[in-house]
């Protein structure tokens, strides 16, 4: 593989912003193992208040728990509550009994009704509450009822969110929520060093598998080469997203490239401009060569894409069928300008890349390429003829009927590609009503074809990110939904 200047960049002084970070990592607690070396790439934003995207470290260092999980097709399944059922606008839970937090106090109805309704009534809410009115309520010590406004057969799955674990009642003291000792994972979080560290220790008190590690020392490492290199060095045990220009320096060995529930896609105008024409879109469609994409900018780490959901949702390449599509047109010379932002580095490249096949195809094409914060207004407005995104698939509920419907319907509230499609808002609708499991994919998948068919959006590519882990590693967890990393079972041989 041919390495480009940026491969290039002396390791050895990445290494330097690492040296001495673990230096405790390698002592084992009570003498029966090492303690778990991790560095993470981004440092916490909200003092890893469960309320914000923080709320994904806590999921992935396995201190902090949700009422449920969910497994690889996006169901539901138990965690600290071990059933559930729907009647009408409301769901019973009952709580899993034997669980304490990790001050030693007892997880009860009232333990999950306090954090529940801190997460409604928070400002701004969590994600998964987006346009939800949702109200908690014990009925008695195990039991907890979760009622909508509207019949809402997600509600497990929205449950699963990481923003709403649940954490004892200390967390909950002051204006901010404190994640230090309240969760009732396996690993209790012990303290937390700014945005520099975190440490958290094995619970004994864990109501599962007790974990085989002694402990977890993070660090945060923002710059990805110091990333690599603290895996090159042996100084980490386990290495979050490893950029794809540091890939290629490590041992094959100890990477593991994960297919993320995100999309590279184009979405083309349907509304205005030259890509209003449906055979124009098709033309578009046919000019672009995804596969050199993939190995032009992402050095062949990334996947083609067959359609907008991808490898990170198994279930989609199983269900796909053939999609029809309108006969391309010939393009005369037609001008369209091309927008992006330079937010994600690859996008750029991307966009030079779809330029020069376009004009290959026979338009002319105009580059427009600024910051996200500066862009966005202008594409969700229709200014732009078409426009590259790499959008995630699935929202916090791991099911994608809520993407789909906020970039496809007629009033989806990020529609770029200005689509106004009577089929389409048909089985938007259908998807987004159906309980979840087989029936809800099947339509999911059928409000995919229709989307497809319309040409609205040219999926190119999903991404991969790239994990590292030494070769003494046992266990560490490859999740596409980032909600997963170090588990009980994670551990250094």
């Amino acid at each position: 593989m041919r390495l480009s200047a940026r491969h290039l960049v002396p390791a050895a002084l990445a290494s330097v912003l690492l040296t001495g970070c673990f230096s405790s990592a390698s002592a084992g607690g009570d003498g029966d193992g090492k303690r778990l070396r991790v560095a993470m790439m981004q440092p916490p934003r909200s003092g890893l208040s469960p309320l914000s995207d923080d709320a994904f470290k806590l999921s992935r260092w396995s201190t902090a728990e949700t009422l449920v999980k969910l497994d690889a097709d996006g169901d539901a399944e138990p965690a600290l509550a071990t059933k559930w059922q729907q009647s009408g606008r409301t769901w019973t839970f009952e709580i899993r009994d034997g669980v304490t937090f990790h001050d030693g106090t007892e997880l009860d109805a009232d333990a999950v009704v306090r954090s529940l309704s801190r997460a409604a009534s928070a400002a701004p809410k969590p994600r998964i509450l987006d346009g939800v009115e949702l109200t908690a309520k014990a009925v008695d010590a195990g039991t907890v009822t979760v009622t909508t406004t509207d019949e809402d057969p997600l509600v497990p799955q929205r449950l699963s969110s990481p923003q709403l674990s649940i954490l004892a009642a200390k967390a909950y003291t002051g204006k901010t929520v404190n994640p230090v000792g309240t969760g009732t994972g396996p690993f209790a979080l012990t303290k937390v060093n700014g945005t520099s560290s975190a440490t958290l220790d094995r619970y004994d008190g864990y109501w599962g598998p007790k974990a085989k590690s002694p402990g977890i020392d993070v660090r945060f490492v923002p710059d990805g080469t110091a990333r690599a290199a603290a895996l090159r060095s042996g100084e980490a045990d386990i290495v979050e997203a490893v950029p794809v220009s540091q890939a290629a320096l490590l041992d094959k060995d100890l990477i593991t490239e994960v297919p993320m529930p995100r999309t590279n896609t184009l979405y083309l105008n349907t509304r205005k401009g030259v890509f209003k024409d449906a055979s124009l879109r098709a033309a578009a469609r046919e000019a672009i060569d995804a596969e050199s994409i993939v190995n032009g900018v992402y050095e062949g780490r990334a996947d083609v894409a067959e359609g907008l959901l991808g490898p990170a949702l198994p279930w989609a390449a199983e269900m796909r069928r053939h999609v029809g599509h309108a006969k391309a047109g010939k393009p005369n010379g037609q001008t369209v300008t091309l927008g992006t932002f330079t937010d994600r580095a690859e996008l750029p490249e991307v966009a030079a890349a779809l330029q020069q096949q376009l004009q290959k195809a026979g338009f002319k094409v105009k580059l427009e390429v600024r910051e996200y914060a500066t862009i966005e207004s202008d594409a969700l407005a229709g200014e732009f003829d078409a426009f590259i995104l790499s959008r995630a698939t699935v929202l916090d509920s791991g099911d994608p009927a809520a993407y789909l419907y906020s970039d496809f319907a007629s009033d989806g509230s990020f529609n770029i590609a200005q689509l106004r499609d009577s089929d389409v808002d048909a089985k938007l609708r259908k998807a987004g009503a159906t309980g979840a499991g087989e029936p809800r994919r099947a339509a999911i998948i059928a409000a995919e074809a229709a989307v497809l068919a319309t040409d609205a959006a040219v999926p190119m590519l999903h991404e991969r990110v790239i994990q590292g882990d030494a070769a003494a590693v046992v266990g560490a967890a490859h999740d596409p939904r980032e909600r997963e990393l170090v588990t009980a079972a994670t551990h250094v041989k």
